[in-house]
């Protein structure tokens, strides 16, 4: 008689995961949460010091407020000095180009989420020149990257499944952008929405820990979060609601014009004369000249996203920074010059977004409109909707302020905002440089039906009395699937 064993699922936590195999990757991401705050540490204090040496001629390790930043001509200089470094730093190592999402996809997709070790130092310090150079980007991507390719030495070092190494690349990951925000529960989202492929108790877990412990590395290392705290804005009221489907419509399509917009310019570099290994040059020569008359546009623009969401601008100075941030952010990411997407996609949103609330206050006096609340909700909206992360977007944006309290049009501007990228994109920011070198990538998921349903609700049971010795026999409370699993071992004759 045959009898389906499942000794292993008494022990069983999380897709066959034991509680020792579940106590390692918990270990291990406490060891990546470590390392993705101190590494985020060292890349945001590395990014201050090329700023303030680069730019502002002076010797300092935090990022500087360029808000009265006016640069001349030497700027370009500069600038282009940094490309030639990011340049050179592409020849040693290729994967470095670009924001770094895309690469990290490329490693689980196709390398079983296997790193170079060098990226470890490539990556960050190509990123921490091209942005004190004044390069349009945030250090999330290059932080991502760094934590992901941490995550992913440590599963090459240890013995470990290629899911538990794509799991723990997700947790550096996740632990890095922790680090360098603040935000662990958009962090830990980032990684099951784009990183992980699976949603389970064995990925949680490490998940967790990791950006738990960065997140307080984050606290004690760089200061008090949030990051742009926004402390005037507060809640809106019913009355205003409706407005925010609006919101959601202006930053769907602005998602659609960023990525459309990125292709285009990609499209051109591709097709350039120019030698691929001199793109990030031509993307420094760019940014640096609109930098000449932007000066808001250059470099990570913290202190924009701050003002922004805080209601500061006048419409005329945000649709300027808009014009500004968005043109160079094109061309430099097209560029292949490194660097991260998250900051500019949040300014170049905010912006976008109060320049519709400062026109809803004169259109509604009545209606007490905070523009404020409308660049929050925006910029959120478009991160989300352009980098198809819609909660990461979201909740990454009221993480970051500490405006938990606009959770509500937050979800609003986010559901309409997708509606409209939906029917004009086809792919997006992440996923654009796979499938131009011929990947699908496919991020919805859905429960195995031959794990929600036991042998007992779709079989009859055994009759009472003996048994063929070679029939198979399979418990009642065995899933559909182990099921399946004994009946594909029979004979053909014997399964009719």
């Amino acid at each position: 008689m045959t009898l389906l064993r499942r000794d292993a699922r008494p022990f069983e936590v999380s897709l066959g995961e034991s509680p020792d195999r579940m106590a390692l990757l918990a270990g291990l991401g406490v060891v990546l949460g470590f390392v993705g705050g101190l590494a985020a540490f060292v890349v945001v204090r590395l990014v201050g010091l090329i700023s303030n040496l680069a730019l502002l001629h002076r010797v300092g390790f935090h990022l500087p407020d360029l808000r009265h930043y006016h640069p001349g001509p030497s700027l370009i200089a500069v600038a282009v000095a940094g490309g030639l470094v990011v340049a050179a730093l592409a020849r040693w190592t290729p994967v470095i180009k670009g924001h770094g999402i895309p690469e990290s996809l490329e490693a689980i997709i196709l390398r079983e989420s296997r790193i170079r070790p060098r990226v470890v130092v490539a990556k960050p310090l190509s990123a921490a020149v091209a942005m004190g150079t004044g390069g349009p980007f945030g250090a999330e991507g290059p932080i991502i990257v760094t934590g992901g390719c941490t995550g992913s030495l440590l599963g090459q070092l240890i013995p470990v499944s290629a899911a538990e190494r794509r799991i723990l690349l997700a947790t550096g990951a996740a632990a890095g952008m922790s680090g360098v925000f603040a935000t662990p529960v958009a962090a830990v989202l980032l990684a099951f929405e784009l990183l992980l492929f699976e949603r389970s108790l064995r990925s949680l877990l490490p998940l967790l820990l990791g950006c738990g412990i960065a997140t307080e590395i984050h606290d004690v290392l760089l200061g008090g979060r949030p990051l742009f705290a926004a402390p005037g804005v507060h809640g809106v009221s019913g009355e205003q609601l409706p407005l925010f489907l609006v919101v959601g419509l202006a930053s769907g399509a602005l998602a659609v014009v960023l990525n459309k917009g990125l292709f285009f310019f990609e499209d051109l570099f591709r097709r350039s004369p120019v030698p691929p290994a001199w793109h990030p040059v031509v993307g420094s020569l760019a940014f640096a000249l609109i930098g000449l008359a932007v000066p808001g546009s250059l470099s990570v623009g913290y202190w924009a996203i701050t003002d922004a969401v805080n209601g500061r601008f006048l419409i005329g100075a945000a649709a300027v920074l808009f014009a500004g941030k968005l043109a160079s952010w094109w061309i430099a990411l097209a560029s292949n010059t490194s660097g991260g997407t998250l900051a500019p996609m949040f300014l170049i949103g905010a912006t976008m977004g109060e320049a519709i609330g400062i026109g809803f206050a004169h259109l509604f006096p009545a209606l007490h409109i905070q523009p404020a609340a409308f660049a929050l909700v925006a910029m959120g909206a478009t991160f989300g909707t352009g980098s198809r992360a819609l909660l990461t977007g979201g909740v990454f944006a009221l993480e970051v302020t500490g405006a938990f309290h606009l959770v509500v049009p937050m979800f609003i501007a986010l559901g309409v905002a997708e509606l409209v990228v939906e029917r004009f994109l086809d792919d997006r920011i992440m996923t654009d440089k796979l499938v131009r070198r011929g990947f699908r990538v496919d991020f919805d998921a859905q429960v195995d039906p031959f794990r929600t349903a036991v042998a007992a609700q779709a079989m009859d049971a055994l009759p009472a009395g003996p048994l063929d010795a070679d029939l198979p026999v399979i418990p009642g409370d065995a899933y559909l699937r182990d099921a399946l699993a004994v009946f594909l071992r029979q004979p053909v004759e014997q399964l009719v």
